[in-house]
């Protein structure tokens, strides 16, 4: 049987293309069958030549919705994975032994691969994957499990960040990442302050996700006092945590002014180059 994948060769460049299927697994792996990808701003920024940790050729996909078709071993397989099970996938491939993977760290494995960056992902009909890393679900459909990967980075944020019901949260950044970093501060109880530059992803933010304050960046952010702004709607107070989603570095830069004395300053994003700050 043939397999139909999607192969970005270089930026800017897809290949249509069909290989035969190797359906010969593991113990620990299952066949699982695609049938929904989410477009991630990793995929654009490897596709515009820009994405850090990146090679090509590869197939794309991350954020997947698949059905299992096949396990390599039923006595081994986890008993919660079977096949006609609809998944999300967790794309990030860690080695369970290194230091960060027994401190529970694993997305600080020494050598993670992430399907879709540092191997082949999802943009194809058929992927071989650790049954451990497939999370089934009863209810969902595969457009909502597709989904499942990009809501974790706000859920992981926040986890991380120890965020309280007594905390005081700024989000930079409103796109897909940002609104679950609120989604998730706001099941934490805290009060949740949202800048952008953006007047629609703003709206949405108030209106759907119930952010408690907006701030329009494209004002706030030139102007010398920014810090002093942001005093000024907090009743004399700023963030005790700050979530910078843009992955933009001049945003990046400034949101270490904006931080209360004693607070967290929380990068859910990147790019390539340094991020300097005054000791």
């Amino acid at each position: 049987m043939t397999m139909k994948s999607i192969v970005l060769e270089n930026p800017f460049s897809f290949k249509f293309a069909e290989k035969e299927l190797d359906d010969t697994l593991l113990p620990d792996e299952a066949l699982i069958k695609i049938r929904k990808i989410g477009i991630c701003g990793t995929d654009y920024h490897a596709f515009r030549g820009k994405q850090p940790f990146f090679s090509y050729p590869r197939i794309l996909g991350h954020e997947l919705g698949a059905e299992v078709v096949k396990i390599g071993d039923q006595l081994a397989a986890s008993s919660d994975v079977k096949i006609g099970d609809k998944v999300s996938l967790e794309p990030y491939l860690n080695c369970g032994t290194c230091q960060p993977c027994q401190n529970g760290k694993s997305n600080c494995c020494e050598t993670l691969q992430v399907m879709g960056v540092h191997v082949d992902g999802g943009m194809t009909e058929y992927l071989k994957v650790p049954i451990r890393k497939l999370h089934r679900s009863e209810t969902l459909s595969f457009e909502q499990l597709a989904l499942v990967e990009t809501l974790s980075i706000g859920a992981h944020a926040v986890q991380r960040a120890e965020v309280s019901a007594k905390d005081l949260v700024m989000v930079i950044g409103a796109g897909p990442i940002g609104l679950s970093v609120i989604q998730f501060a706001k099941l934490a109880g805290a009060k949740v302050i949202v800048l952008d530059t953006n007047l629609e992803r703003l709206d949405f933010a108030k209106n759907v996700m119930q952010a408690d304050i907006i701030i329009d960046g494209g004002v706030s952010n030139n102007t010398q006092n920014s810090a002093e702004i942001l005093r000024g709607s907090l009743k004399g107070n700023l963030p005790t945590i700050i979530f910078d989603a843009t992955g933009n570095p001049n945003s990046m830069q400034k949101a270490f002014n904006y931080v209360a004395f004693g607070g967290k300053l929380v990068f859910v994003g990147l790019f390539i180059g340094d991020v300097v700050f005054h000791d």
